[in-house]
């Protein structure tokens, strides 16, 4: 049988990023491999090494791409992160700017980027590749096939104008998606790949998987942290269990196997010290502005150029509430949002109302940010730099991406407590981009709670956190609801993932 890929006793070169034991892996022709683990047990070092990011310093891994007539690794095998990146590295990227349409002018369109991704495809196949030109007509009329396909699949057109930072979460992982296939690699590594993605674009995306690894010679790696998601087509598991590579297993041996989320996590007494927490009067909202009414919208519109995205929105939030926030990929949840937590600057062309106070009559972002508990996948983007964690949380005092200000001593005892009520005490001098993207997530979460919000928005808070980790964060937002005056709108495109305290919800539809 081909093997693919072959690592034999594989020891990467960087002590830092080395696995517990030697890695032992191969992918072989025929197999459509899931790679599972929890959340920080190795499974990106894994990867890393099988990319060649992470060089071994012996035993090299060994290649055979055959039939694909490209040399190069880098043409042959593609992994997609899904890392809510717009591909800038620049660090000029802040979570506020897709809501800023004068800074967003000099960001490339959709179009732009997949017509670069096929002329560079293009390009490696005619300069790079022995091919007739018989040969090299066969394989752009495959790859026109394969990129209409897909852009039916996606409705790609209706994204093609778009600015690249403009995208949603969940259109942001079509379109990368869609340029990495336009290559034709022979194996394709995908990152948690249906996080994100609305309940129809999942179905498409698993239907997209199986037509690929069933017609085409392609190769499909898929990473999980959240393992209920494991697709049917899979063949085989390979779990990584603190930082070692287990034996690779069938799809039938993994499902004998007990993958069922806990009931609950989160221990008595840690509910009990959350529920027991003393109000903070900086950060909880005093009398006067215990509005009934949180969050009033009337006839709220919002439009980027040509492009309507909420028109004549009409709700309102009372105190105490918890709201599921749904809609599908693009239809506005995250725009919703930034207008709340005083992101979006067609907040004031709008009648919006806000803790009793109407925008635009005099207040400042401050004044509206002081009570809100706040995470997304923008704000996840936007922390690219590589601070201790303990002051990532402690960021939320001030609503800061980075600490600019000195705790107070108090605070910072505030901080270590809602990284130990999420289990990641243990990191609190650990730099931020050291952690893996689950405890990442979980050091954003701690940071939407830090002060104890009158409002807590939670913008698809569990991507990328194992079973344990969902569980987790659930029981603890079930538990912080529980206090007097604390309201709650959260979005995900998982029913299972909301809290049952959940009492109201709002569906937005796409606008055309």
């Amino acid at each position: 049988m081909q093997k693919i890929i072959d690592i034999n006793n594989g020891v990467a070169r960087h002590p830092l990023y080395r696995l517990a034991q030697p890695v032992n892996f191969t992918a072989c022709d025929g197999e459509c491999l899931a790679i599972v683990g929890n959340n920080a047990s190795g499974k990106s070092m894994l990867i890393d090494i099988i990319t060649g990011k992470h060089p071994l310093l012996m035993n090299p891994v060994k290649y055979d791409f055959a039939p694909s007539k490209a040399k190069m690794v880098y043409d042959n095998l593609k992994h997609i992160t899904f890392h809510d990146s717009y591909g800038t590295d620049d660090g000029t990227y802040y979570y506020q700017q897709r809501w800023n349409q004068h800074d967003i002018d000099d960001y490339p369109t959709v179009r732009e980027l997949l017509q670069q991704a096929e002329d560079n495809a293009r390009k490696s196949l005619d300069d790079e590749l022995a091919l007739t030109d018989e040969e090299k007509q066969k394989v752009h009329s495959q790859r026109e096939d394969l990129k209409q396909h897909v852009s039916r699949l996606f409705h790609i057109d209706l994204l093609l104008d778009k600015k690249i930072v403009m995208l949603s979460s969940g259109e942001l992982r079509k379109f990368q998606l869609t340029r990495a296939l336009l290559s034709c690699p022979r194996v394709l590594i995908m990152d948690n790949p249906f996080i994100g993605l609305d309940v129809n674009a999942r179905q498409q995306l698993h239907d997209l998987m199986r037509v690929l690894v069933t017609q085409t010679k392609l190769m499909l790696i898929i990473v999980l942290s959240k393992t209920d998601d494991m697709p049917d087509f899979i063949t085989h598991v390979v779990e990584v269990r603190e930082r070692v590579v287990m034996p690779k297993i069938t799809l039938q041996q993994w499902n004998q196997q007990d993958h069922l989320s806990p009931a609950h996590v989160l221990s008595p007494e840690k509910m009990q010290r959350i529920i027991n927490l003393p109000y903070s009067d900086e950060f909880n909202l005093p009398e006067e502005h215990l509005a009934d009414e949180v969050i009033k919208f009337n006839n709220v519109c919002i439009r980027y150029g040509e492009r309507t995205i909420l028109k004549d929105l009409s709700f309102t939030v009372h105190n105490g509430e918890h709201w599921a926030l749904s809609g599908e990929n693009g239809s506005g949840k995250s725009t919703l949002l930034s207008i709340v937590c005083a992101d979006n600057p067609q907040a004031y062309a709008n009648s919006i109302t806000l803790f009793g106070f109407k925008r635009g009559t005099g207040e400042s972002i401050w004044d509206i940010k002081r009570y809100i508990g706040y995470i997304s996948p923008e704000m996840h983007r936007a922390y690219l730099r590589d601070l201790p964690a303990i002051e990532i949380v402690a960021s939320g005092l001030r609503d800061s991406v980075g600490l600019y200000l000195k705790p107070k001593p108090e605070q910072m005892d505030i901080c270590r407590f809602w990284m130990d009520i999420f289990g990641i005490g243990q990191h609190d001098k650990t730099t931020f981009l050291k952690l893996s993207a689950g405890e990442q997530r979980l050091v954003l979460l701690a940071r939407a709670f830090v002060k104890d919000p009158a409002l807590l928005i939670l913008d698809e808070p569990l991507h990328g956190l194992d079973l344990y980790n969902r569980r987790l964060v659930k029981d603890v937002i079930e538990t912080f609801c529980k206090r007097k005056n604390k309201t709650l709108i959260m979005v995900t495109h998982y029913k299972e993932e909301l809290p049952n305290n959940i009492d109201h919800s709002i569906f937005l539809k796409k606008q055309n």
